[in-house]
């Protein structure tokens, strides 16, 4: 896993770049429970829609942004990524 790189589901039609990695990512991205690889076959689309495209989710070492959804959940080893929530802008009083 690289940062830049676009990986696809194998179980669902998800598809995510890798936006960045730090030192605490500890195995392969996980969608689904099977690992996301970059050749991965196109997948029948599955039910559910958790992961939304366009938006951020982060853990386990890694952030990446969806370019496709799809049911997801995406994991890095045991530990499950969370949506990102948008900072809030200040106040301009």
């Amino acid at each position: 896993m690289n940062v830049g790189e676009r990986l696809k589901s194998a179980v669902c039609t998800a598809e995510v770049i890798v936006v960045r990695i730090d030192g605490g990512a500890t195995g392969p991205l996980l969608c689904g429970g099977e690992p996301m690889s970059a050749d991965a076959a196109p997948a029948a689309p599955a039910q559910g829609g958790e992961l939304l495209m366009g938006k951020r989710y982060s853990g386990g070492g890694v952030e990446v942004v969806v370019v496709r959804g799809g049911a997801g959940p995406l994991a890095v080893g045991d530990e499950v990524l969370s949506q990102k929530q948008a900072k809030p802008l200040p106040s301009s009083d």
